[in-house]
């Protein structure tokens, strides 16, 4: 199929309808992401955002029941599919993968815009591999969905000429940016541009009708979030959870700069060459705005002072369709040469995909399901021997409250890591104001009868000194091990303590 596709000439390429192209990417997308659609978790965020969209699904909005640092419109994605499939690891990652190929089709339009259809073919497919493969990415993250959303409004913006367009460029910003709250740094500085190019042109009363439309459909749909919160009397919660958590966590966990700077030297070497050897034409509409927007990523990486696998899915999509623009004017695949070593790479890309296809058969094969990982087997477990038990803590695979109809044991638990993270406890009213009294609340009060950790793992961040030994003395003391499930250790509370 590779190769099929590399030997194709231009005059097919042209003639590929906008339907095949998505159907193309989706089934592309597909192939890559379909062996993990069995998987219990692949990011740990990927299952907080499902206990997220289940709690929004039992009617309870989000930070009211259960809490976690992101805009509400992440939740929604994964709660419209809980009520509409119930839990079904396979239909979130299904939706998941359509999310992927729009963004890859829309990376597909933006970069015809400036380069043939060949090019932006094969650029879309470049942004199919870079949002499904390595790392943690093959699970539905808040990028991917932001992503979704953001291209799109990026091309609408490019080729819109109409006030409805702008509209609608301007709703889906706005659903970006309450997905993934950190888009806004991209948002702002093409919204900004845009300002500056209607008004220079002109005339001025279209030029505030179309800039009008946008901010309105931006304004639309964060007010929109907002309303059930001030239809229930508790505006503040939105406030305190989207807004100001937000700005609390932004650089409170800071990379040493040494961490970040490869990314940036790579991109600052990256349009450097392309500028020197004549790549890129930066006077052109799209690659003003895809360097703008790049550039807007960049700086919020900056601002929150890391940069994990997962957070370039938003940089992927925008970066590739410059770069196959270079690739356009420097090299030419009529040599034979770039031929094989491109059909090579296609088919040793996929390698995380070609794996999880053996592990998946493989697991069928001696366990007769193609679901795996420790929060499916430790739930199957718990349910088996502690059926009737319900006050449990996941340290590790928290996923696992799922499947069994659990909660967390506080708001600060929804996700493991977040019992430490003091700076963000005012936000959601947590009365507690360390992570030591929050654990303390938890293993004192609380009491939960199972517990269950990653094996050999510590409980949470290396740097928690403390709190890691107060977890790890207060399981030994008051704990036995019961059972290791695949890599979770179980353990049950002491009778009497």
């Amino acid at each position: 199929m590779g190769s099929m596709l590399i030997t194709r000439s231009k005059e097919t390429f042209s003639n590929l309808g906008t339907t095949t192209v998505f159907g193309l990417l989706l089934l592309v997308a597909s192939f890559i992401r379909f062996p993990f659609f069995f998987r219990d978790y692949i990011d740990r965020d990927e299952s907080t955002f499902i206990l997220m969209g289940q709690s929004w699904a039992d009617g309870n909005l989000p930070y009211t029941q259960l809490w976690d640092l992101k805009p509400p419109l992440t939740f929604l994605f994964f709660a419209g599919i809980i009520y509409a499939f119930g839990k079904s690891f396979f239909a979130i990652r299904f939706f998941g993968t359509i999310a992927v190929a729009i963004t890859a089709f829309f990376t597909y339009k933006i970069t015809g815009t400036t380069a043939s259809k060949k090019t932006a073919f094969w650029a879309a497919i470049g942004a199919v591999a870079l949002q499904s493969l390595f790392g943690s990415i093959q699970g539905v993250m808040s990028e991917h969905l932001c992503m979704a959303f953001f291209v799109p409004g990026l091309y609408i913006l490019i080729v819109g000429k109409r006030a409805w367009s702008f509209l609608g460029a301007g709703i889906l910003m706005g659903i970006a940016i309450m997905i993934k709250l950190n888009i806004a740094y991209a948002v702002l500085p093409v919204s900004l541009y845009y300002c500056y190019v209607l008004f220079k042109k002109g005339p001025i009363r279209k030029s505030i009708l179309l800039i009008g439309a946008y901010g309105s459909g931006i304004l639309l749909v964060v007010l929109g979030t907002l309303l059930p919160y001030l239809w229930n009397d508790i505006g503040a919660v939105w406030w305190n959870s989207v807004v100001l958590a937000a700005l609390e966590y932004a650089g409170s966990d800071r990379d040493t700069l040494l961490k970040l700077a490869p990314t940036f030297l790579i991109l600052i070497f990256f349009f450097g060459f392309a500028w020197k050897k004549g790549l890129l034409d930066f006077n052109h509409k799209t690659v003003q705005l895809l360097s703008l927007a790049i550039f807007g990523v960049l700086f919020s990486f900056a601002k929150v002072g890391r940069i994990n696998s997962h957070y370039l899915i938003q940089l992927h999509p925008l970066l590739v369709i410059l770069v196959a623009v270079c690739w356009q004017k420097g090299v030419s695949l009529k040599n034979k040469k770039w031929k094989k070593l491109l059909l090579v790479l296609l088919l040793c890309l996929p390698a995380e995909s070609y794996l999880e296809y053996y592990r998946i058969a493989h697991h069928k094969i001696t366990k007769g399901t193609f679901y795996n990982g420790e929060g499916i087997a430790v739930p199957t477990y718990i349910r088996q021997h502690f059926p009737k038990e319900k006050n449990i803590l996941f340290l590790g695979y928290h996923i696992g409250y799922w499947p069994l109809d659990v909660l967390p044991p506080t708001k600060a638990a929804t996700h493991p890591s977040n019992i430490c993270r003091s700076m963000i406890f005012p936000y959601f009213e947590n009365p507690r104001k360390t992570g030591l009294e929050e654990l303390n609340h938890i293993m004192n009060e609380i009491r939960p009868q199972i517990i269950v950790t990653r094996t050999g793992r510590l409980k949470f961040d290396k740097s928690l000194i403390l709190e890691n030994e107060y977890i790890d003395d207060y399981i030994e003391k008051h704990y036995a091990p019961i059972k290791e499930v695949e890599k979770a250790t179980i353990y049950k509370r002491l009778e009497g303590l």
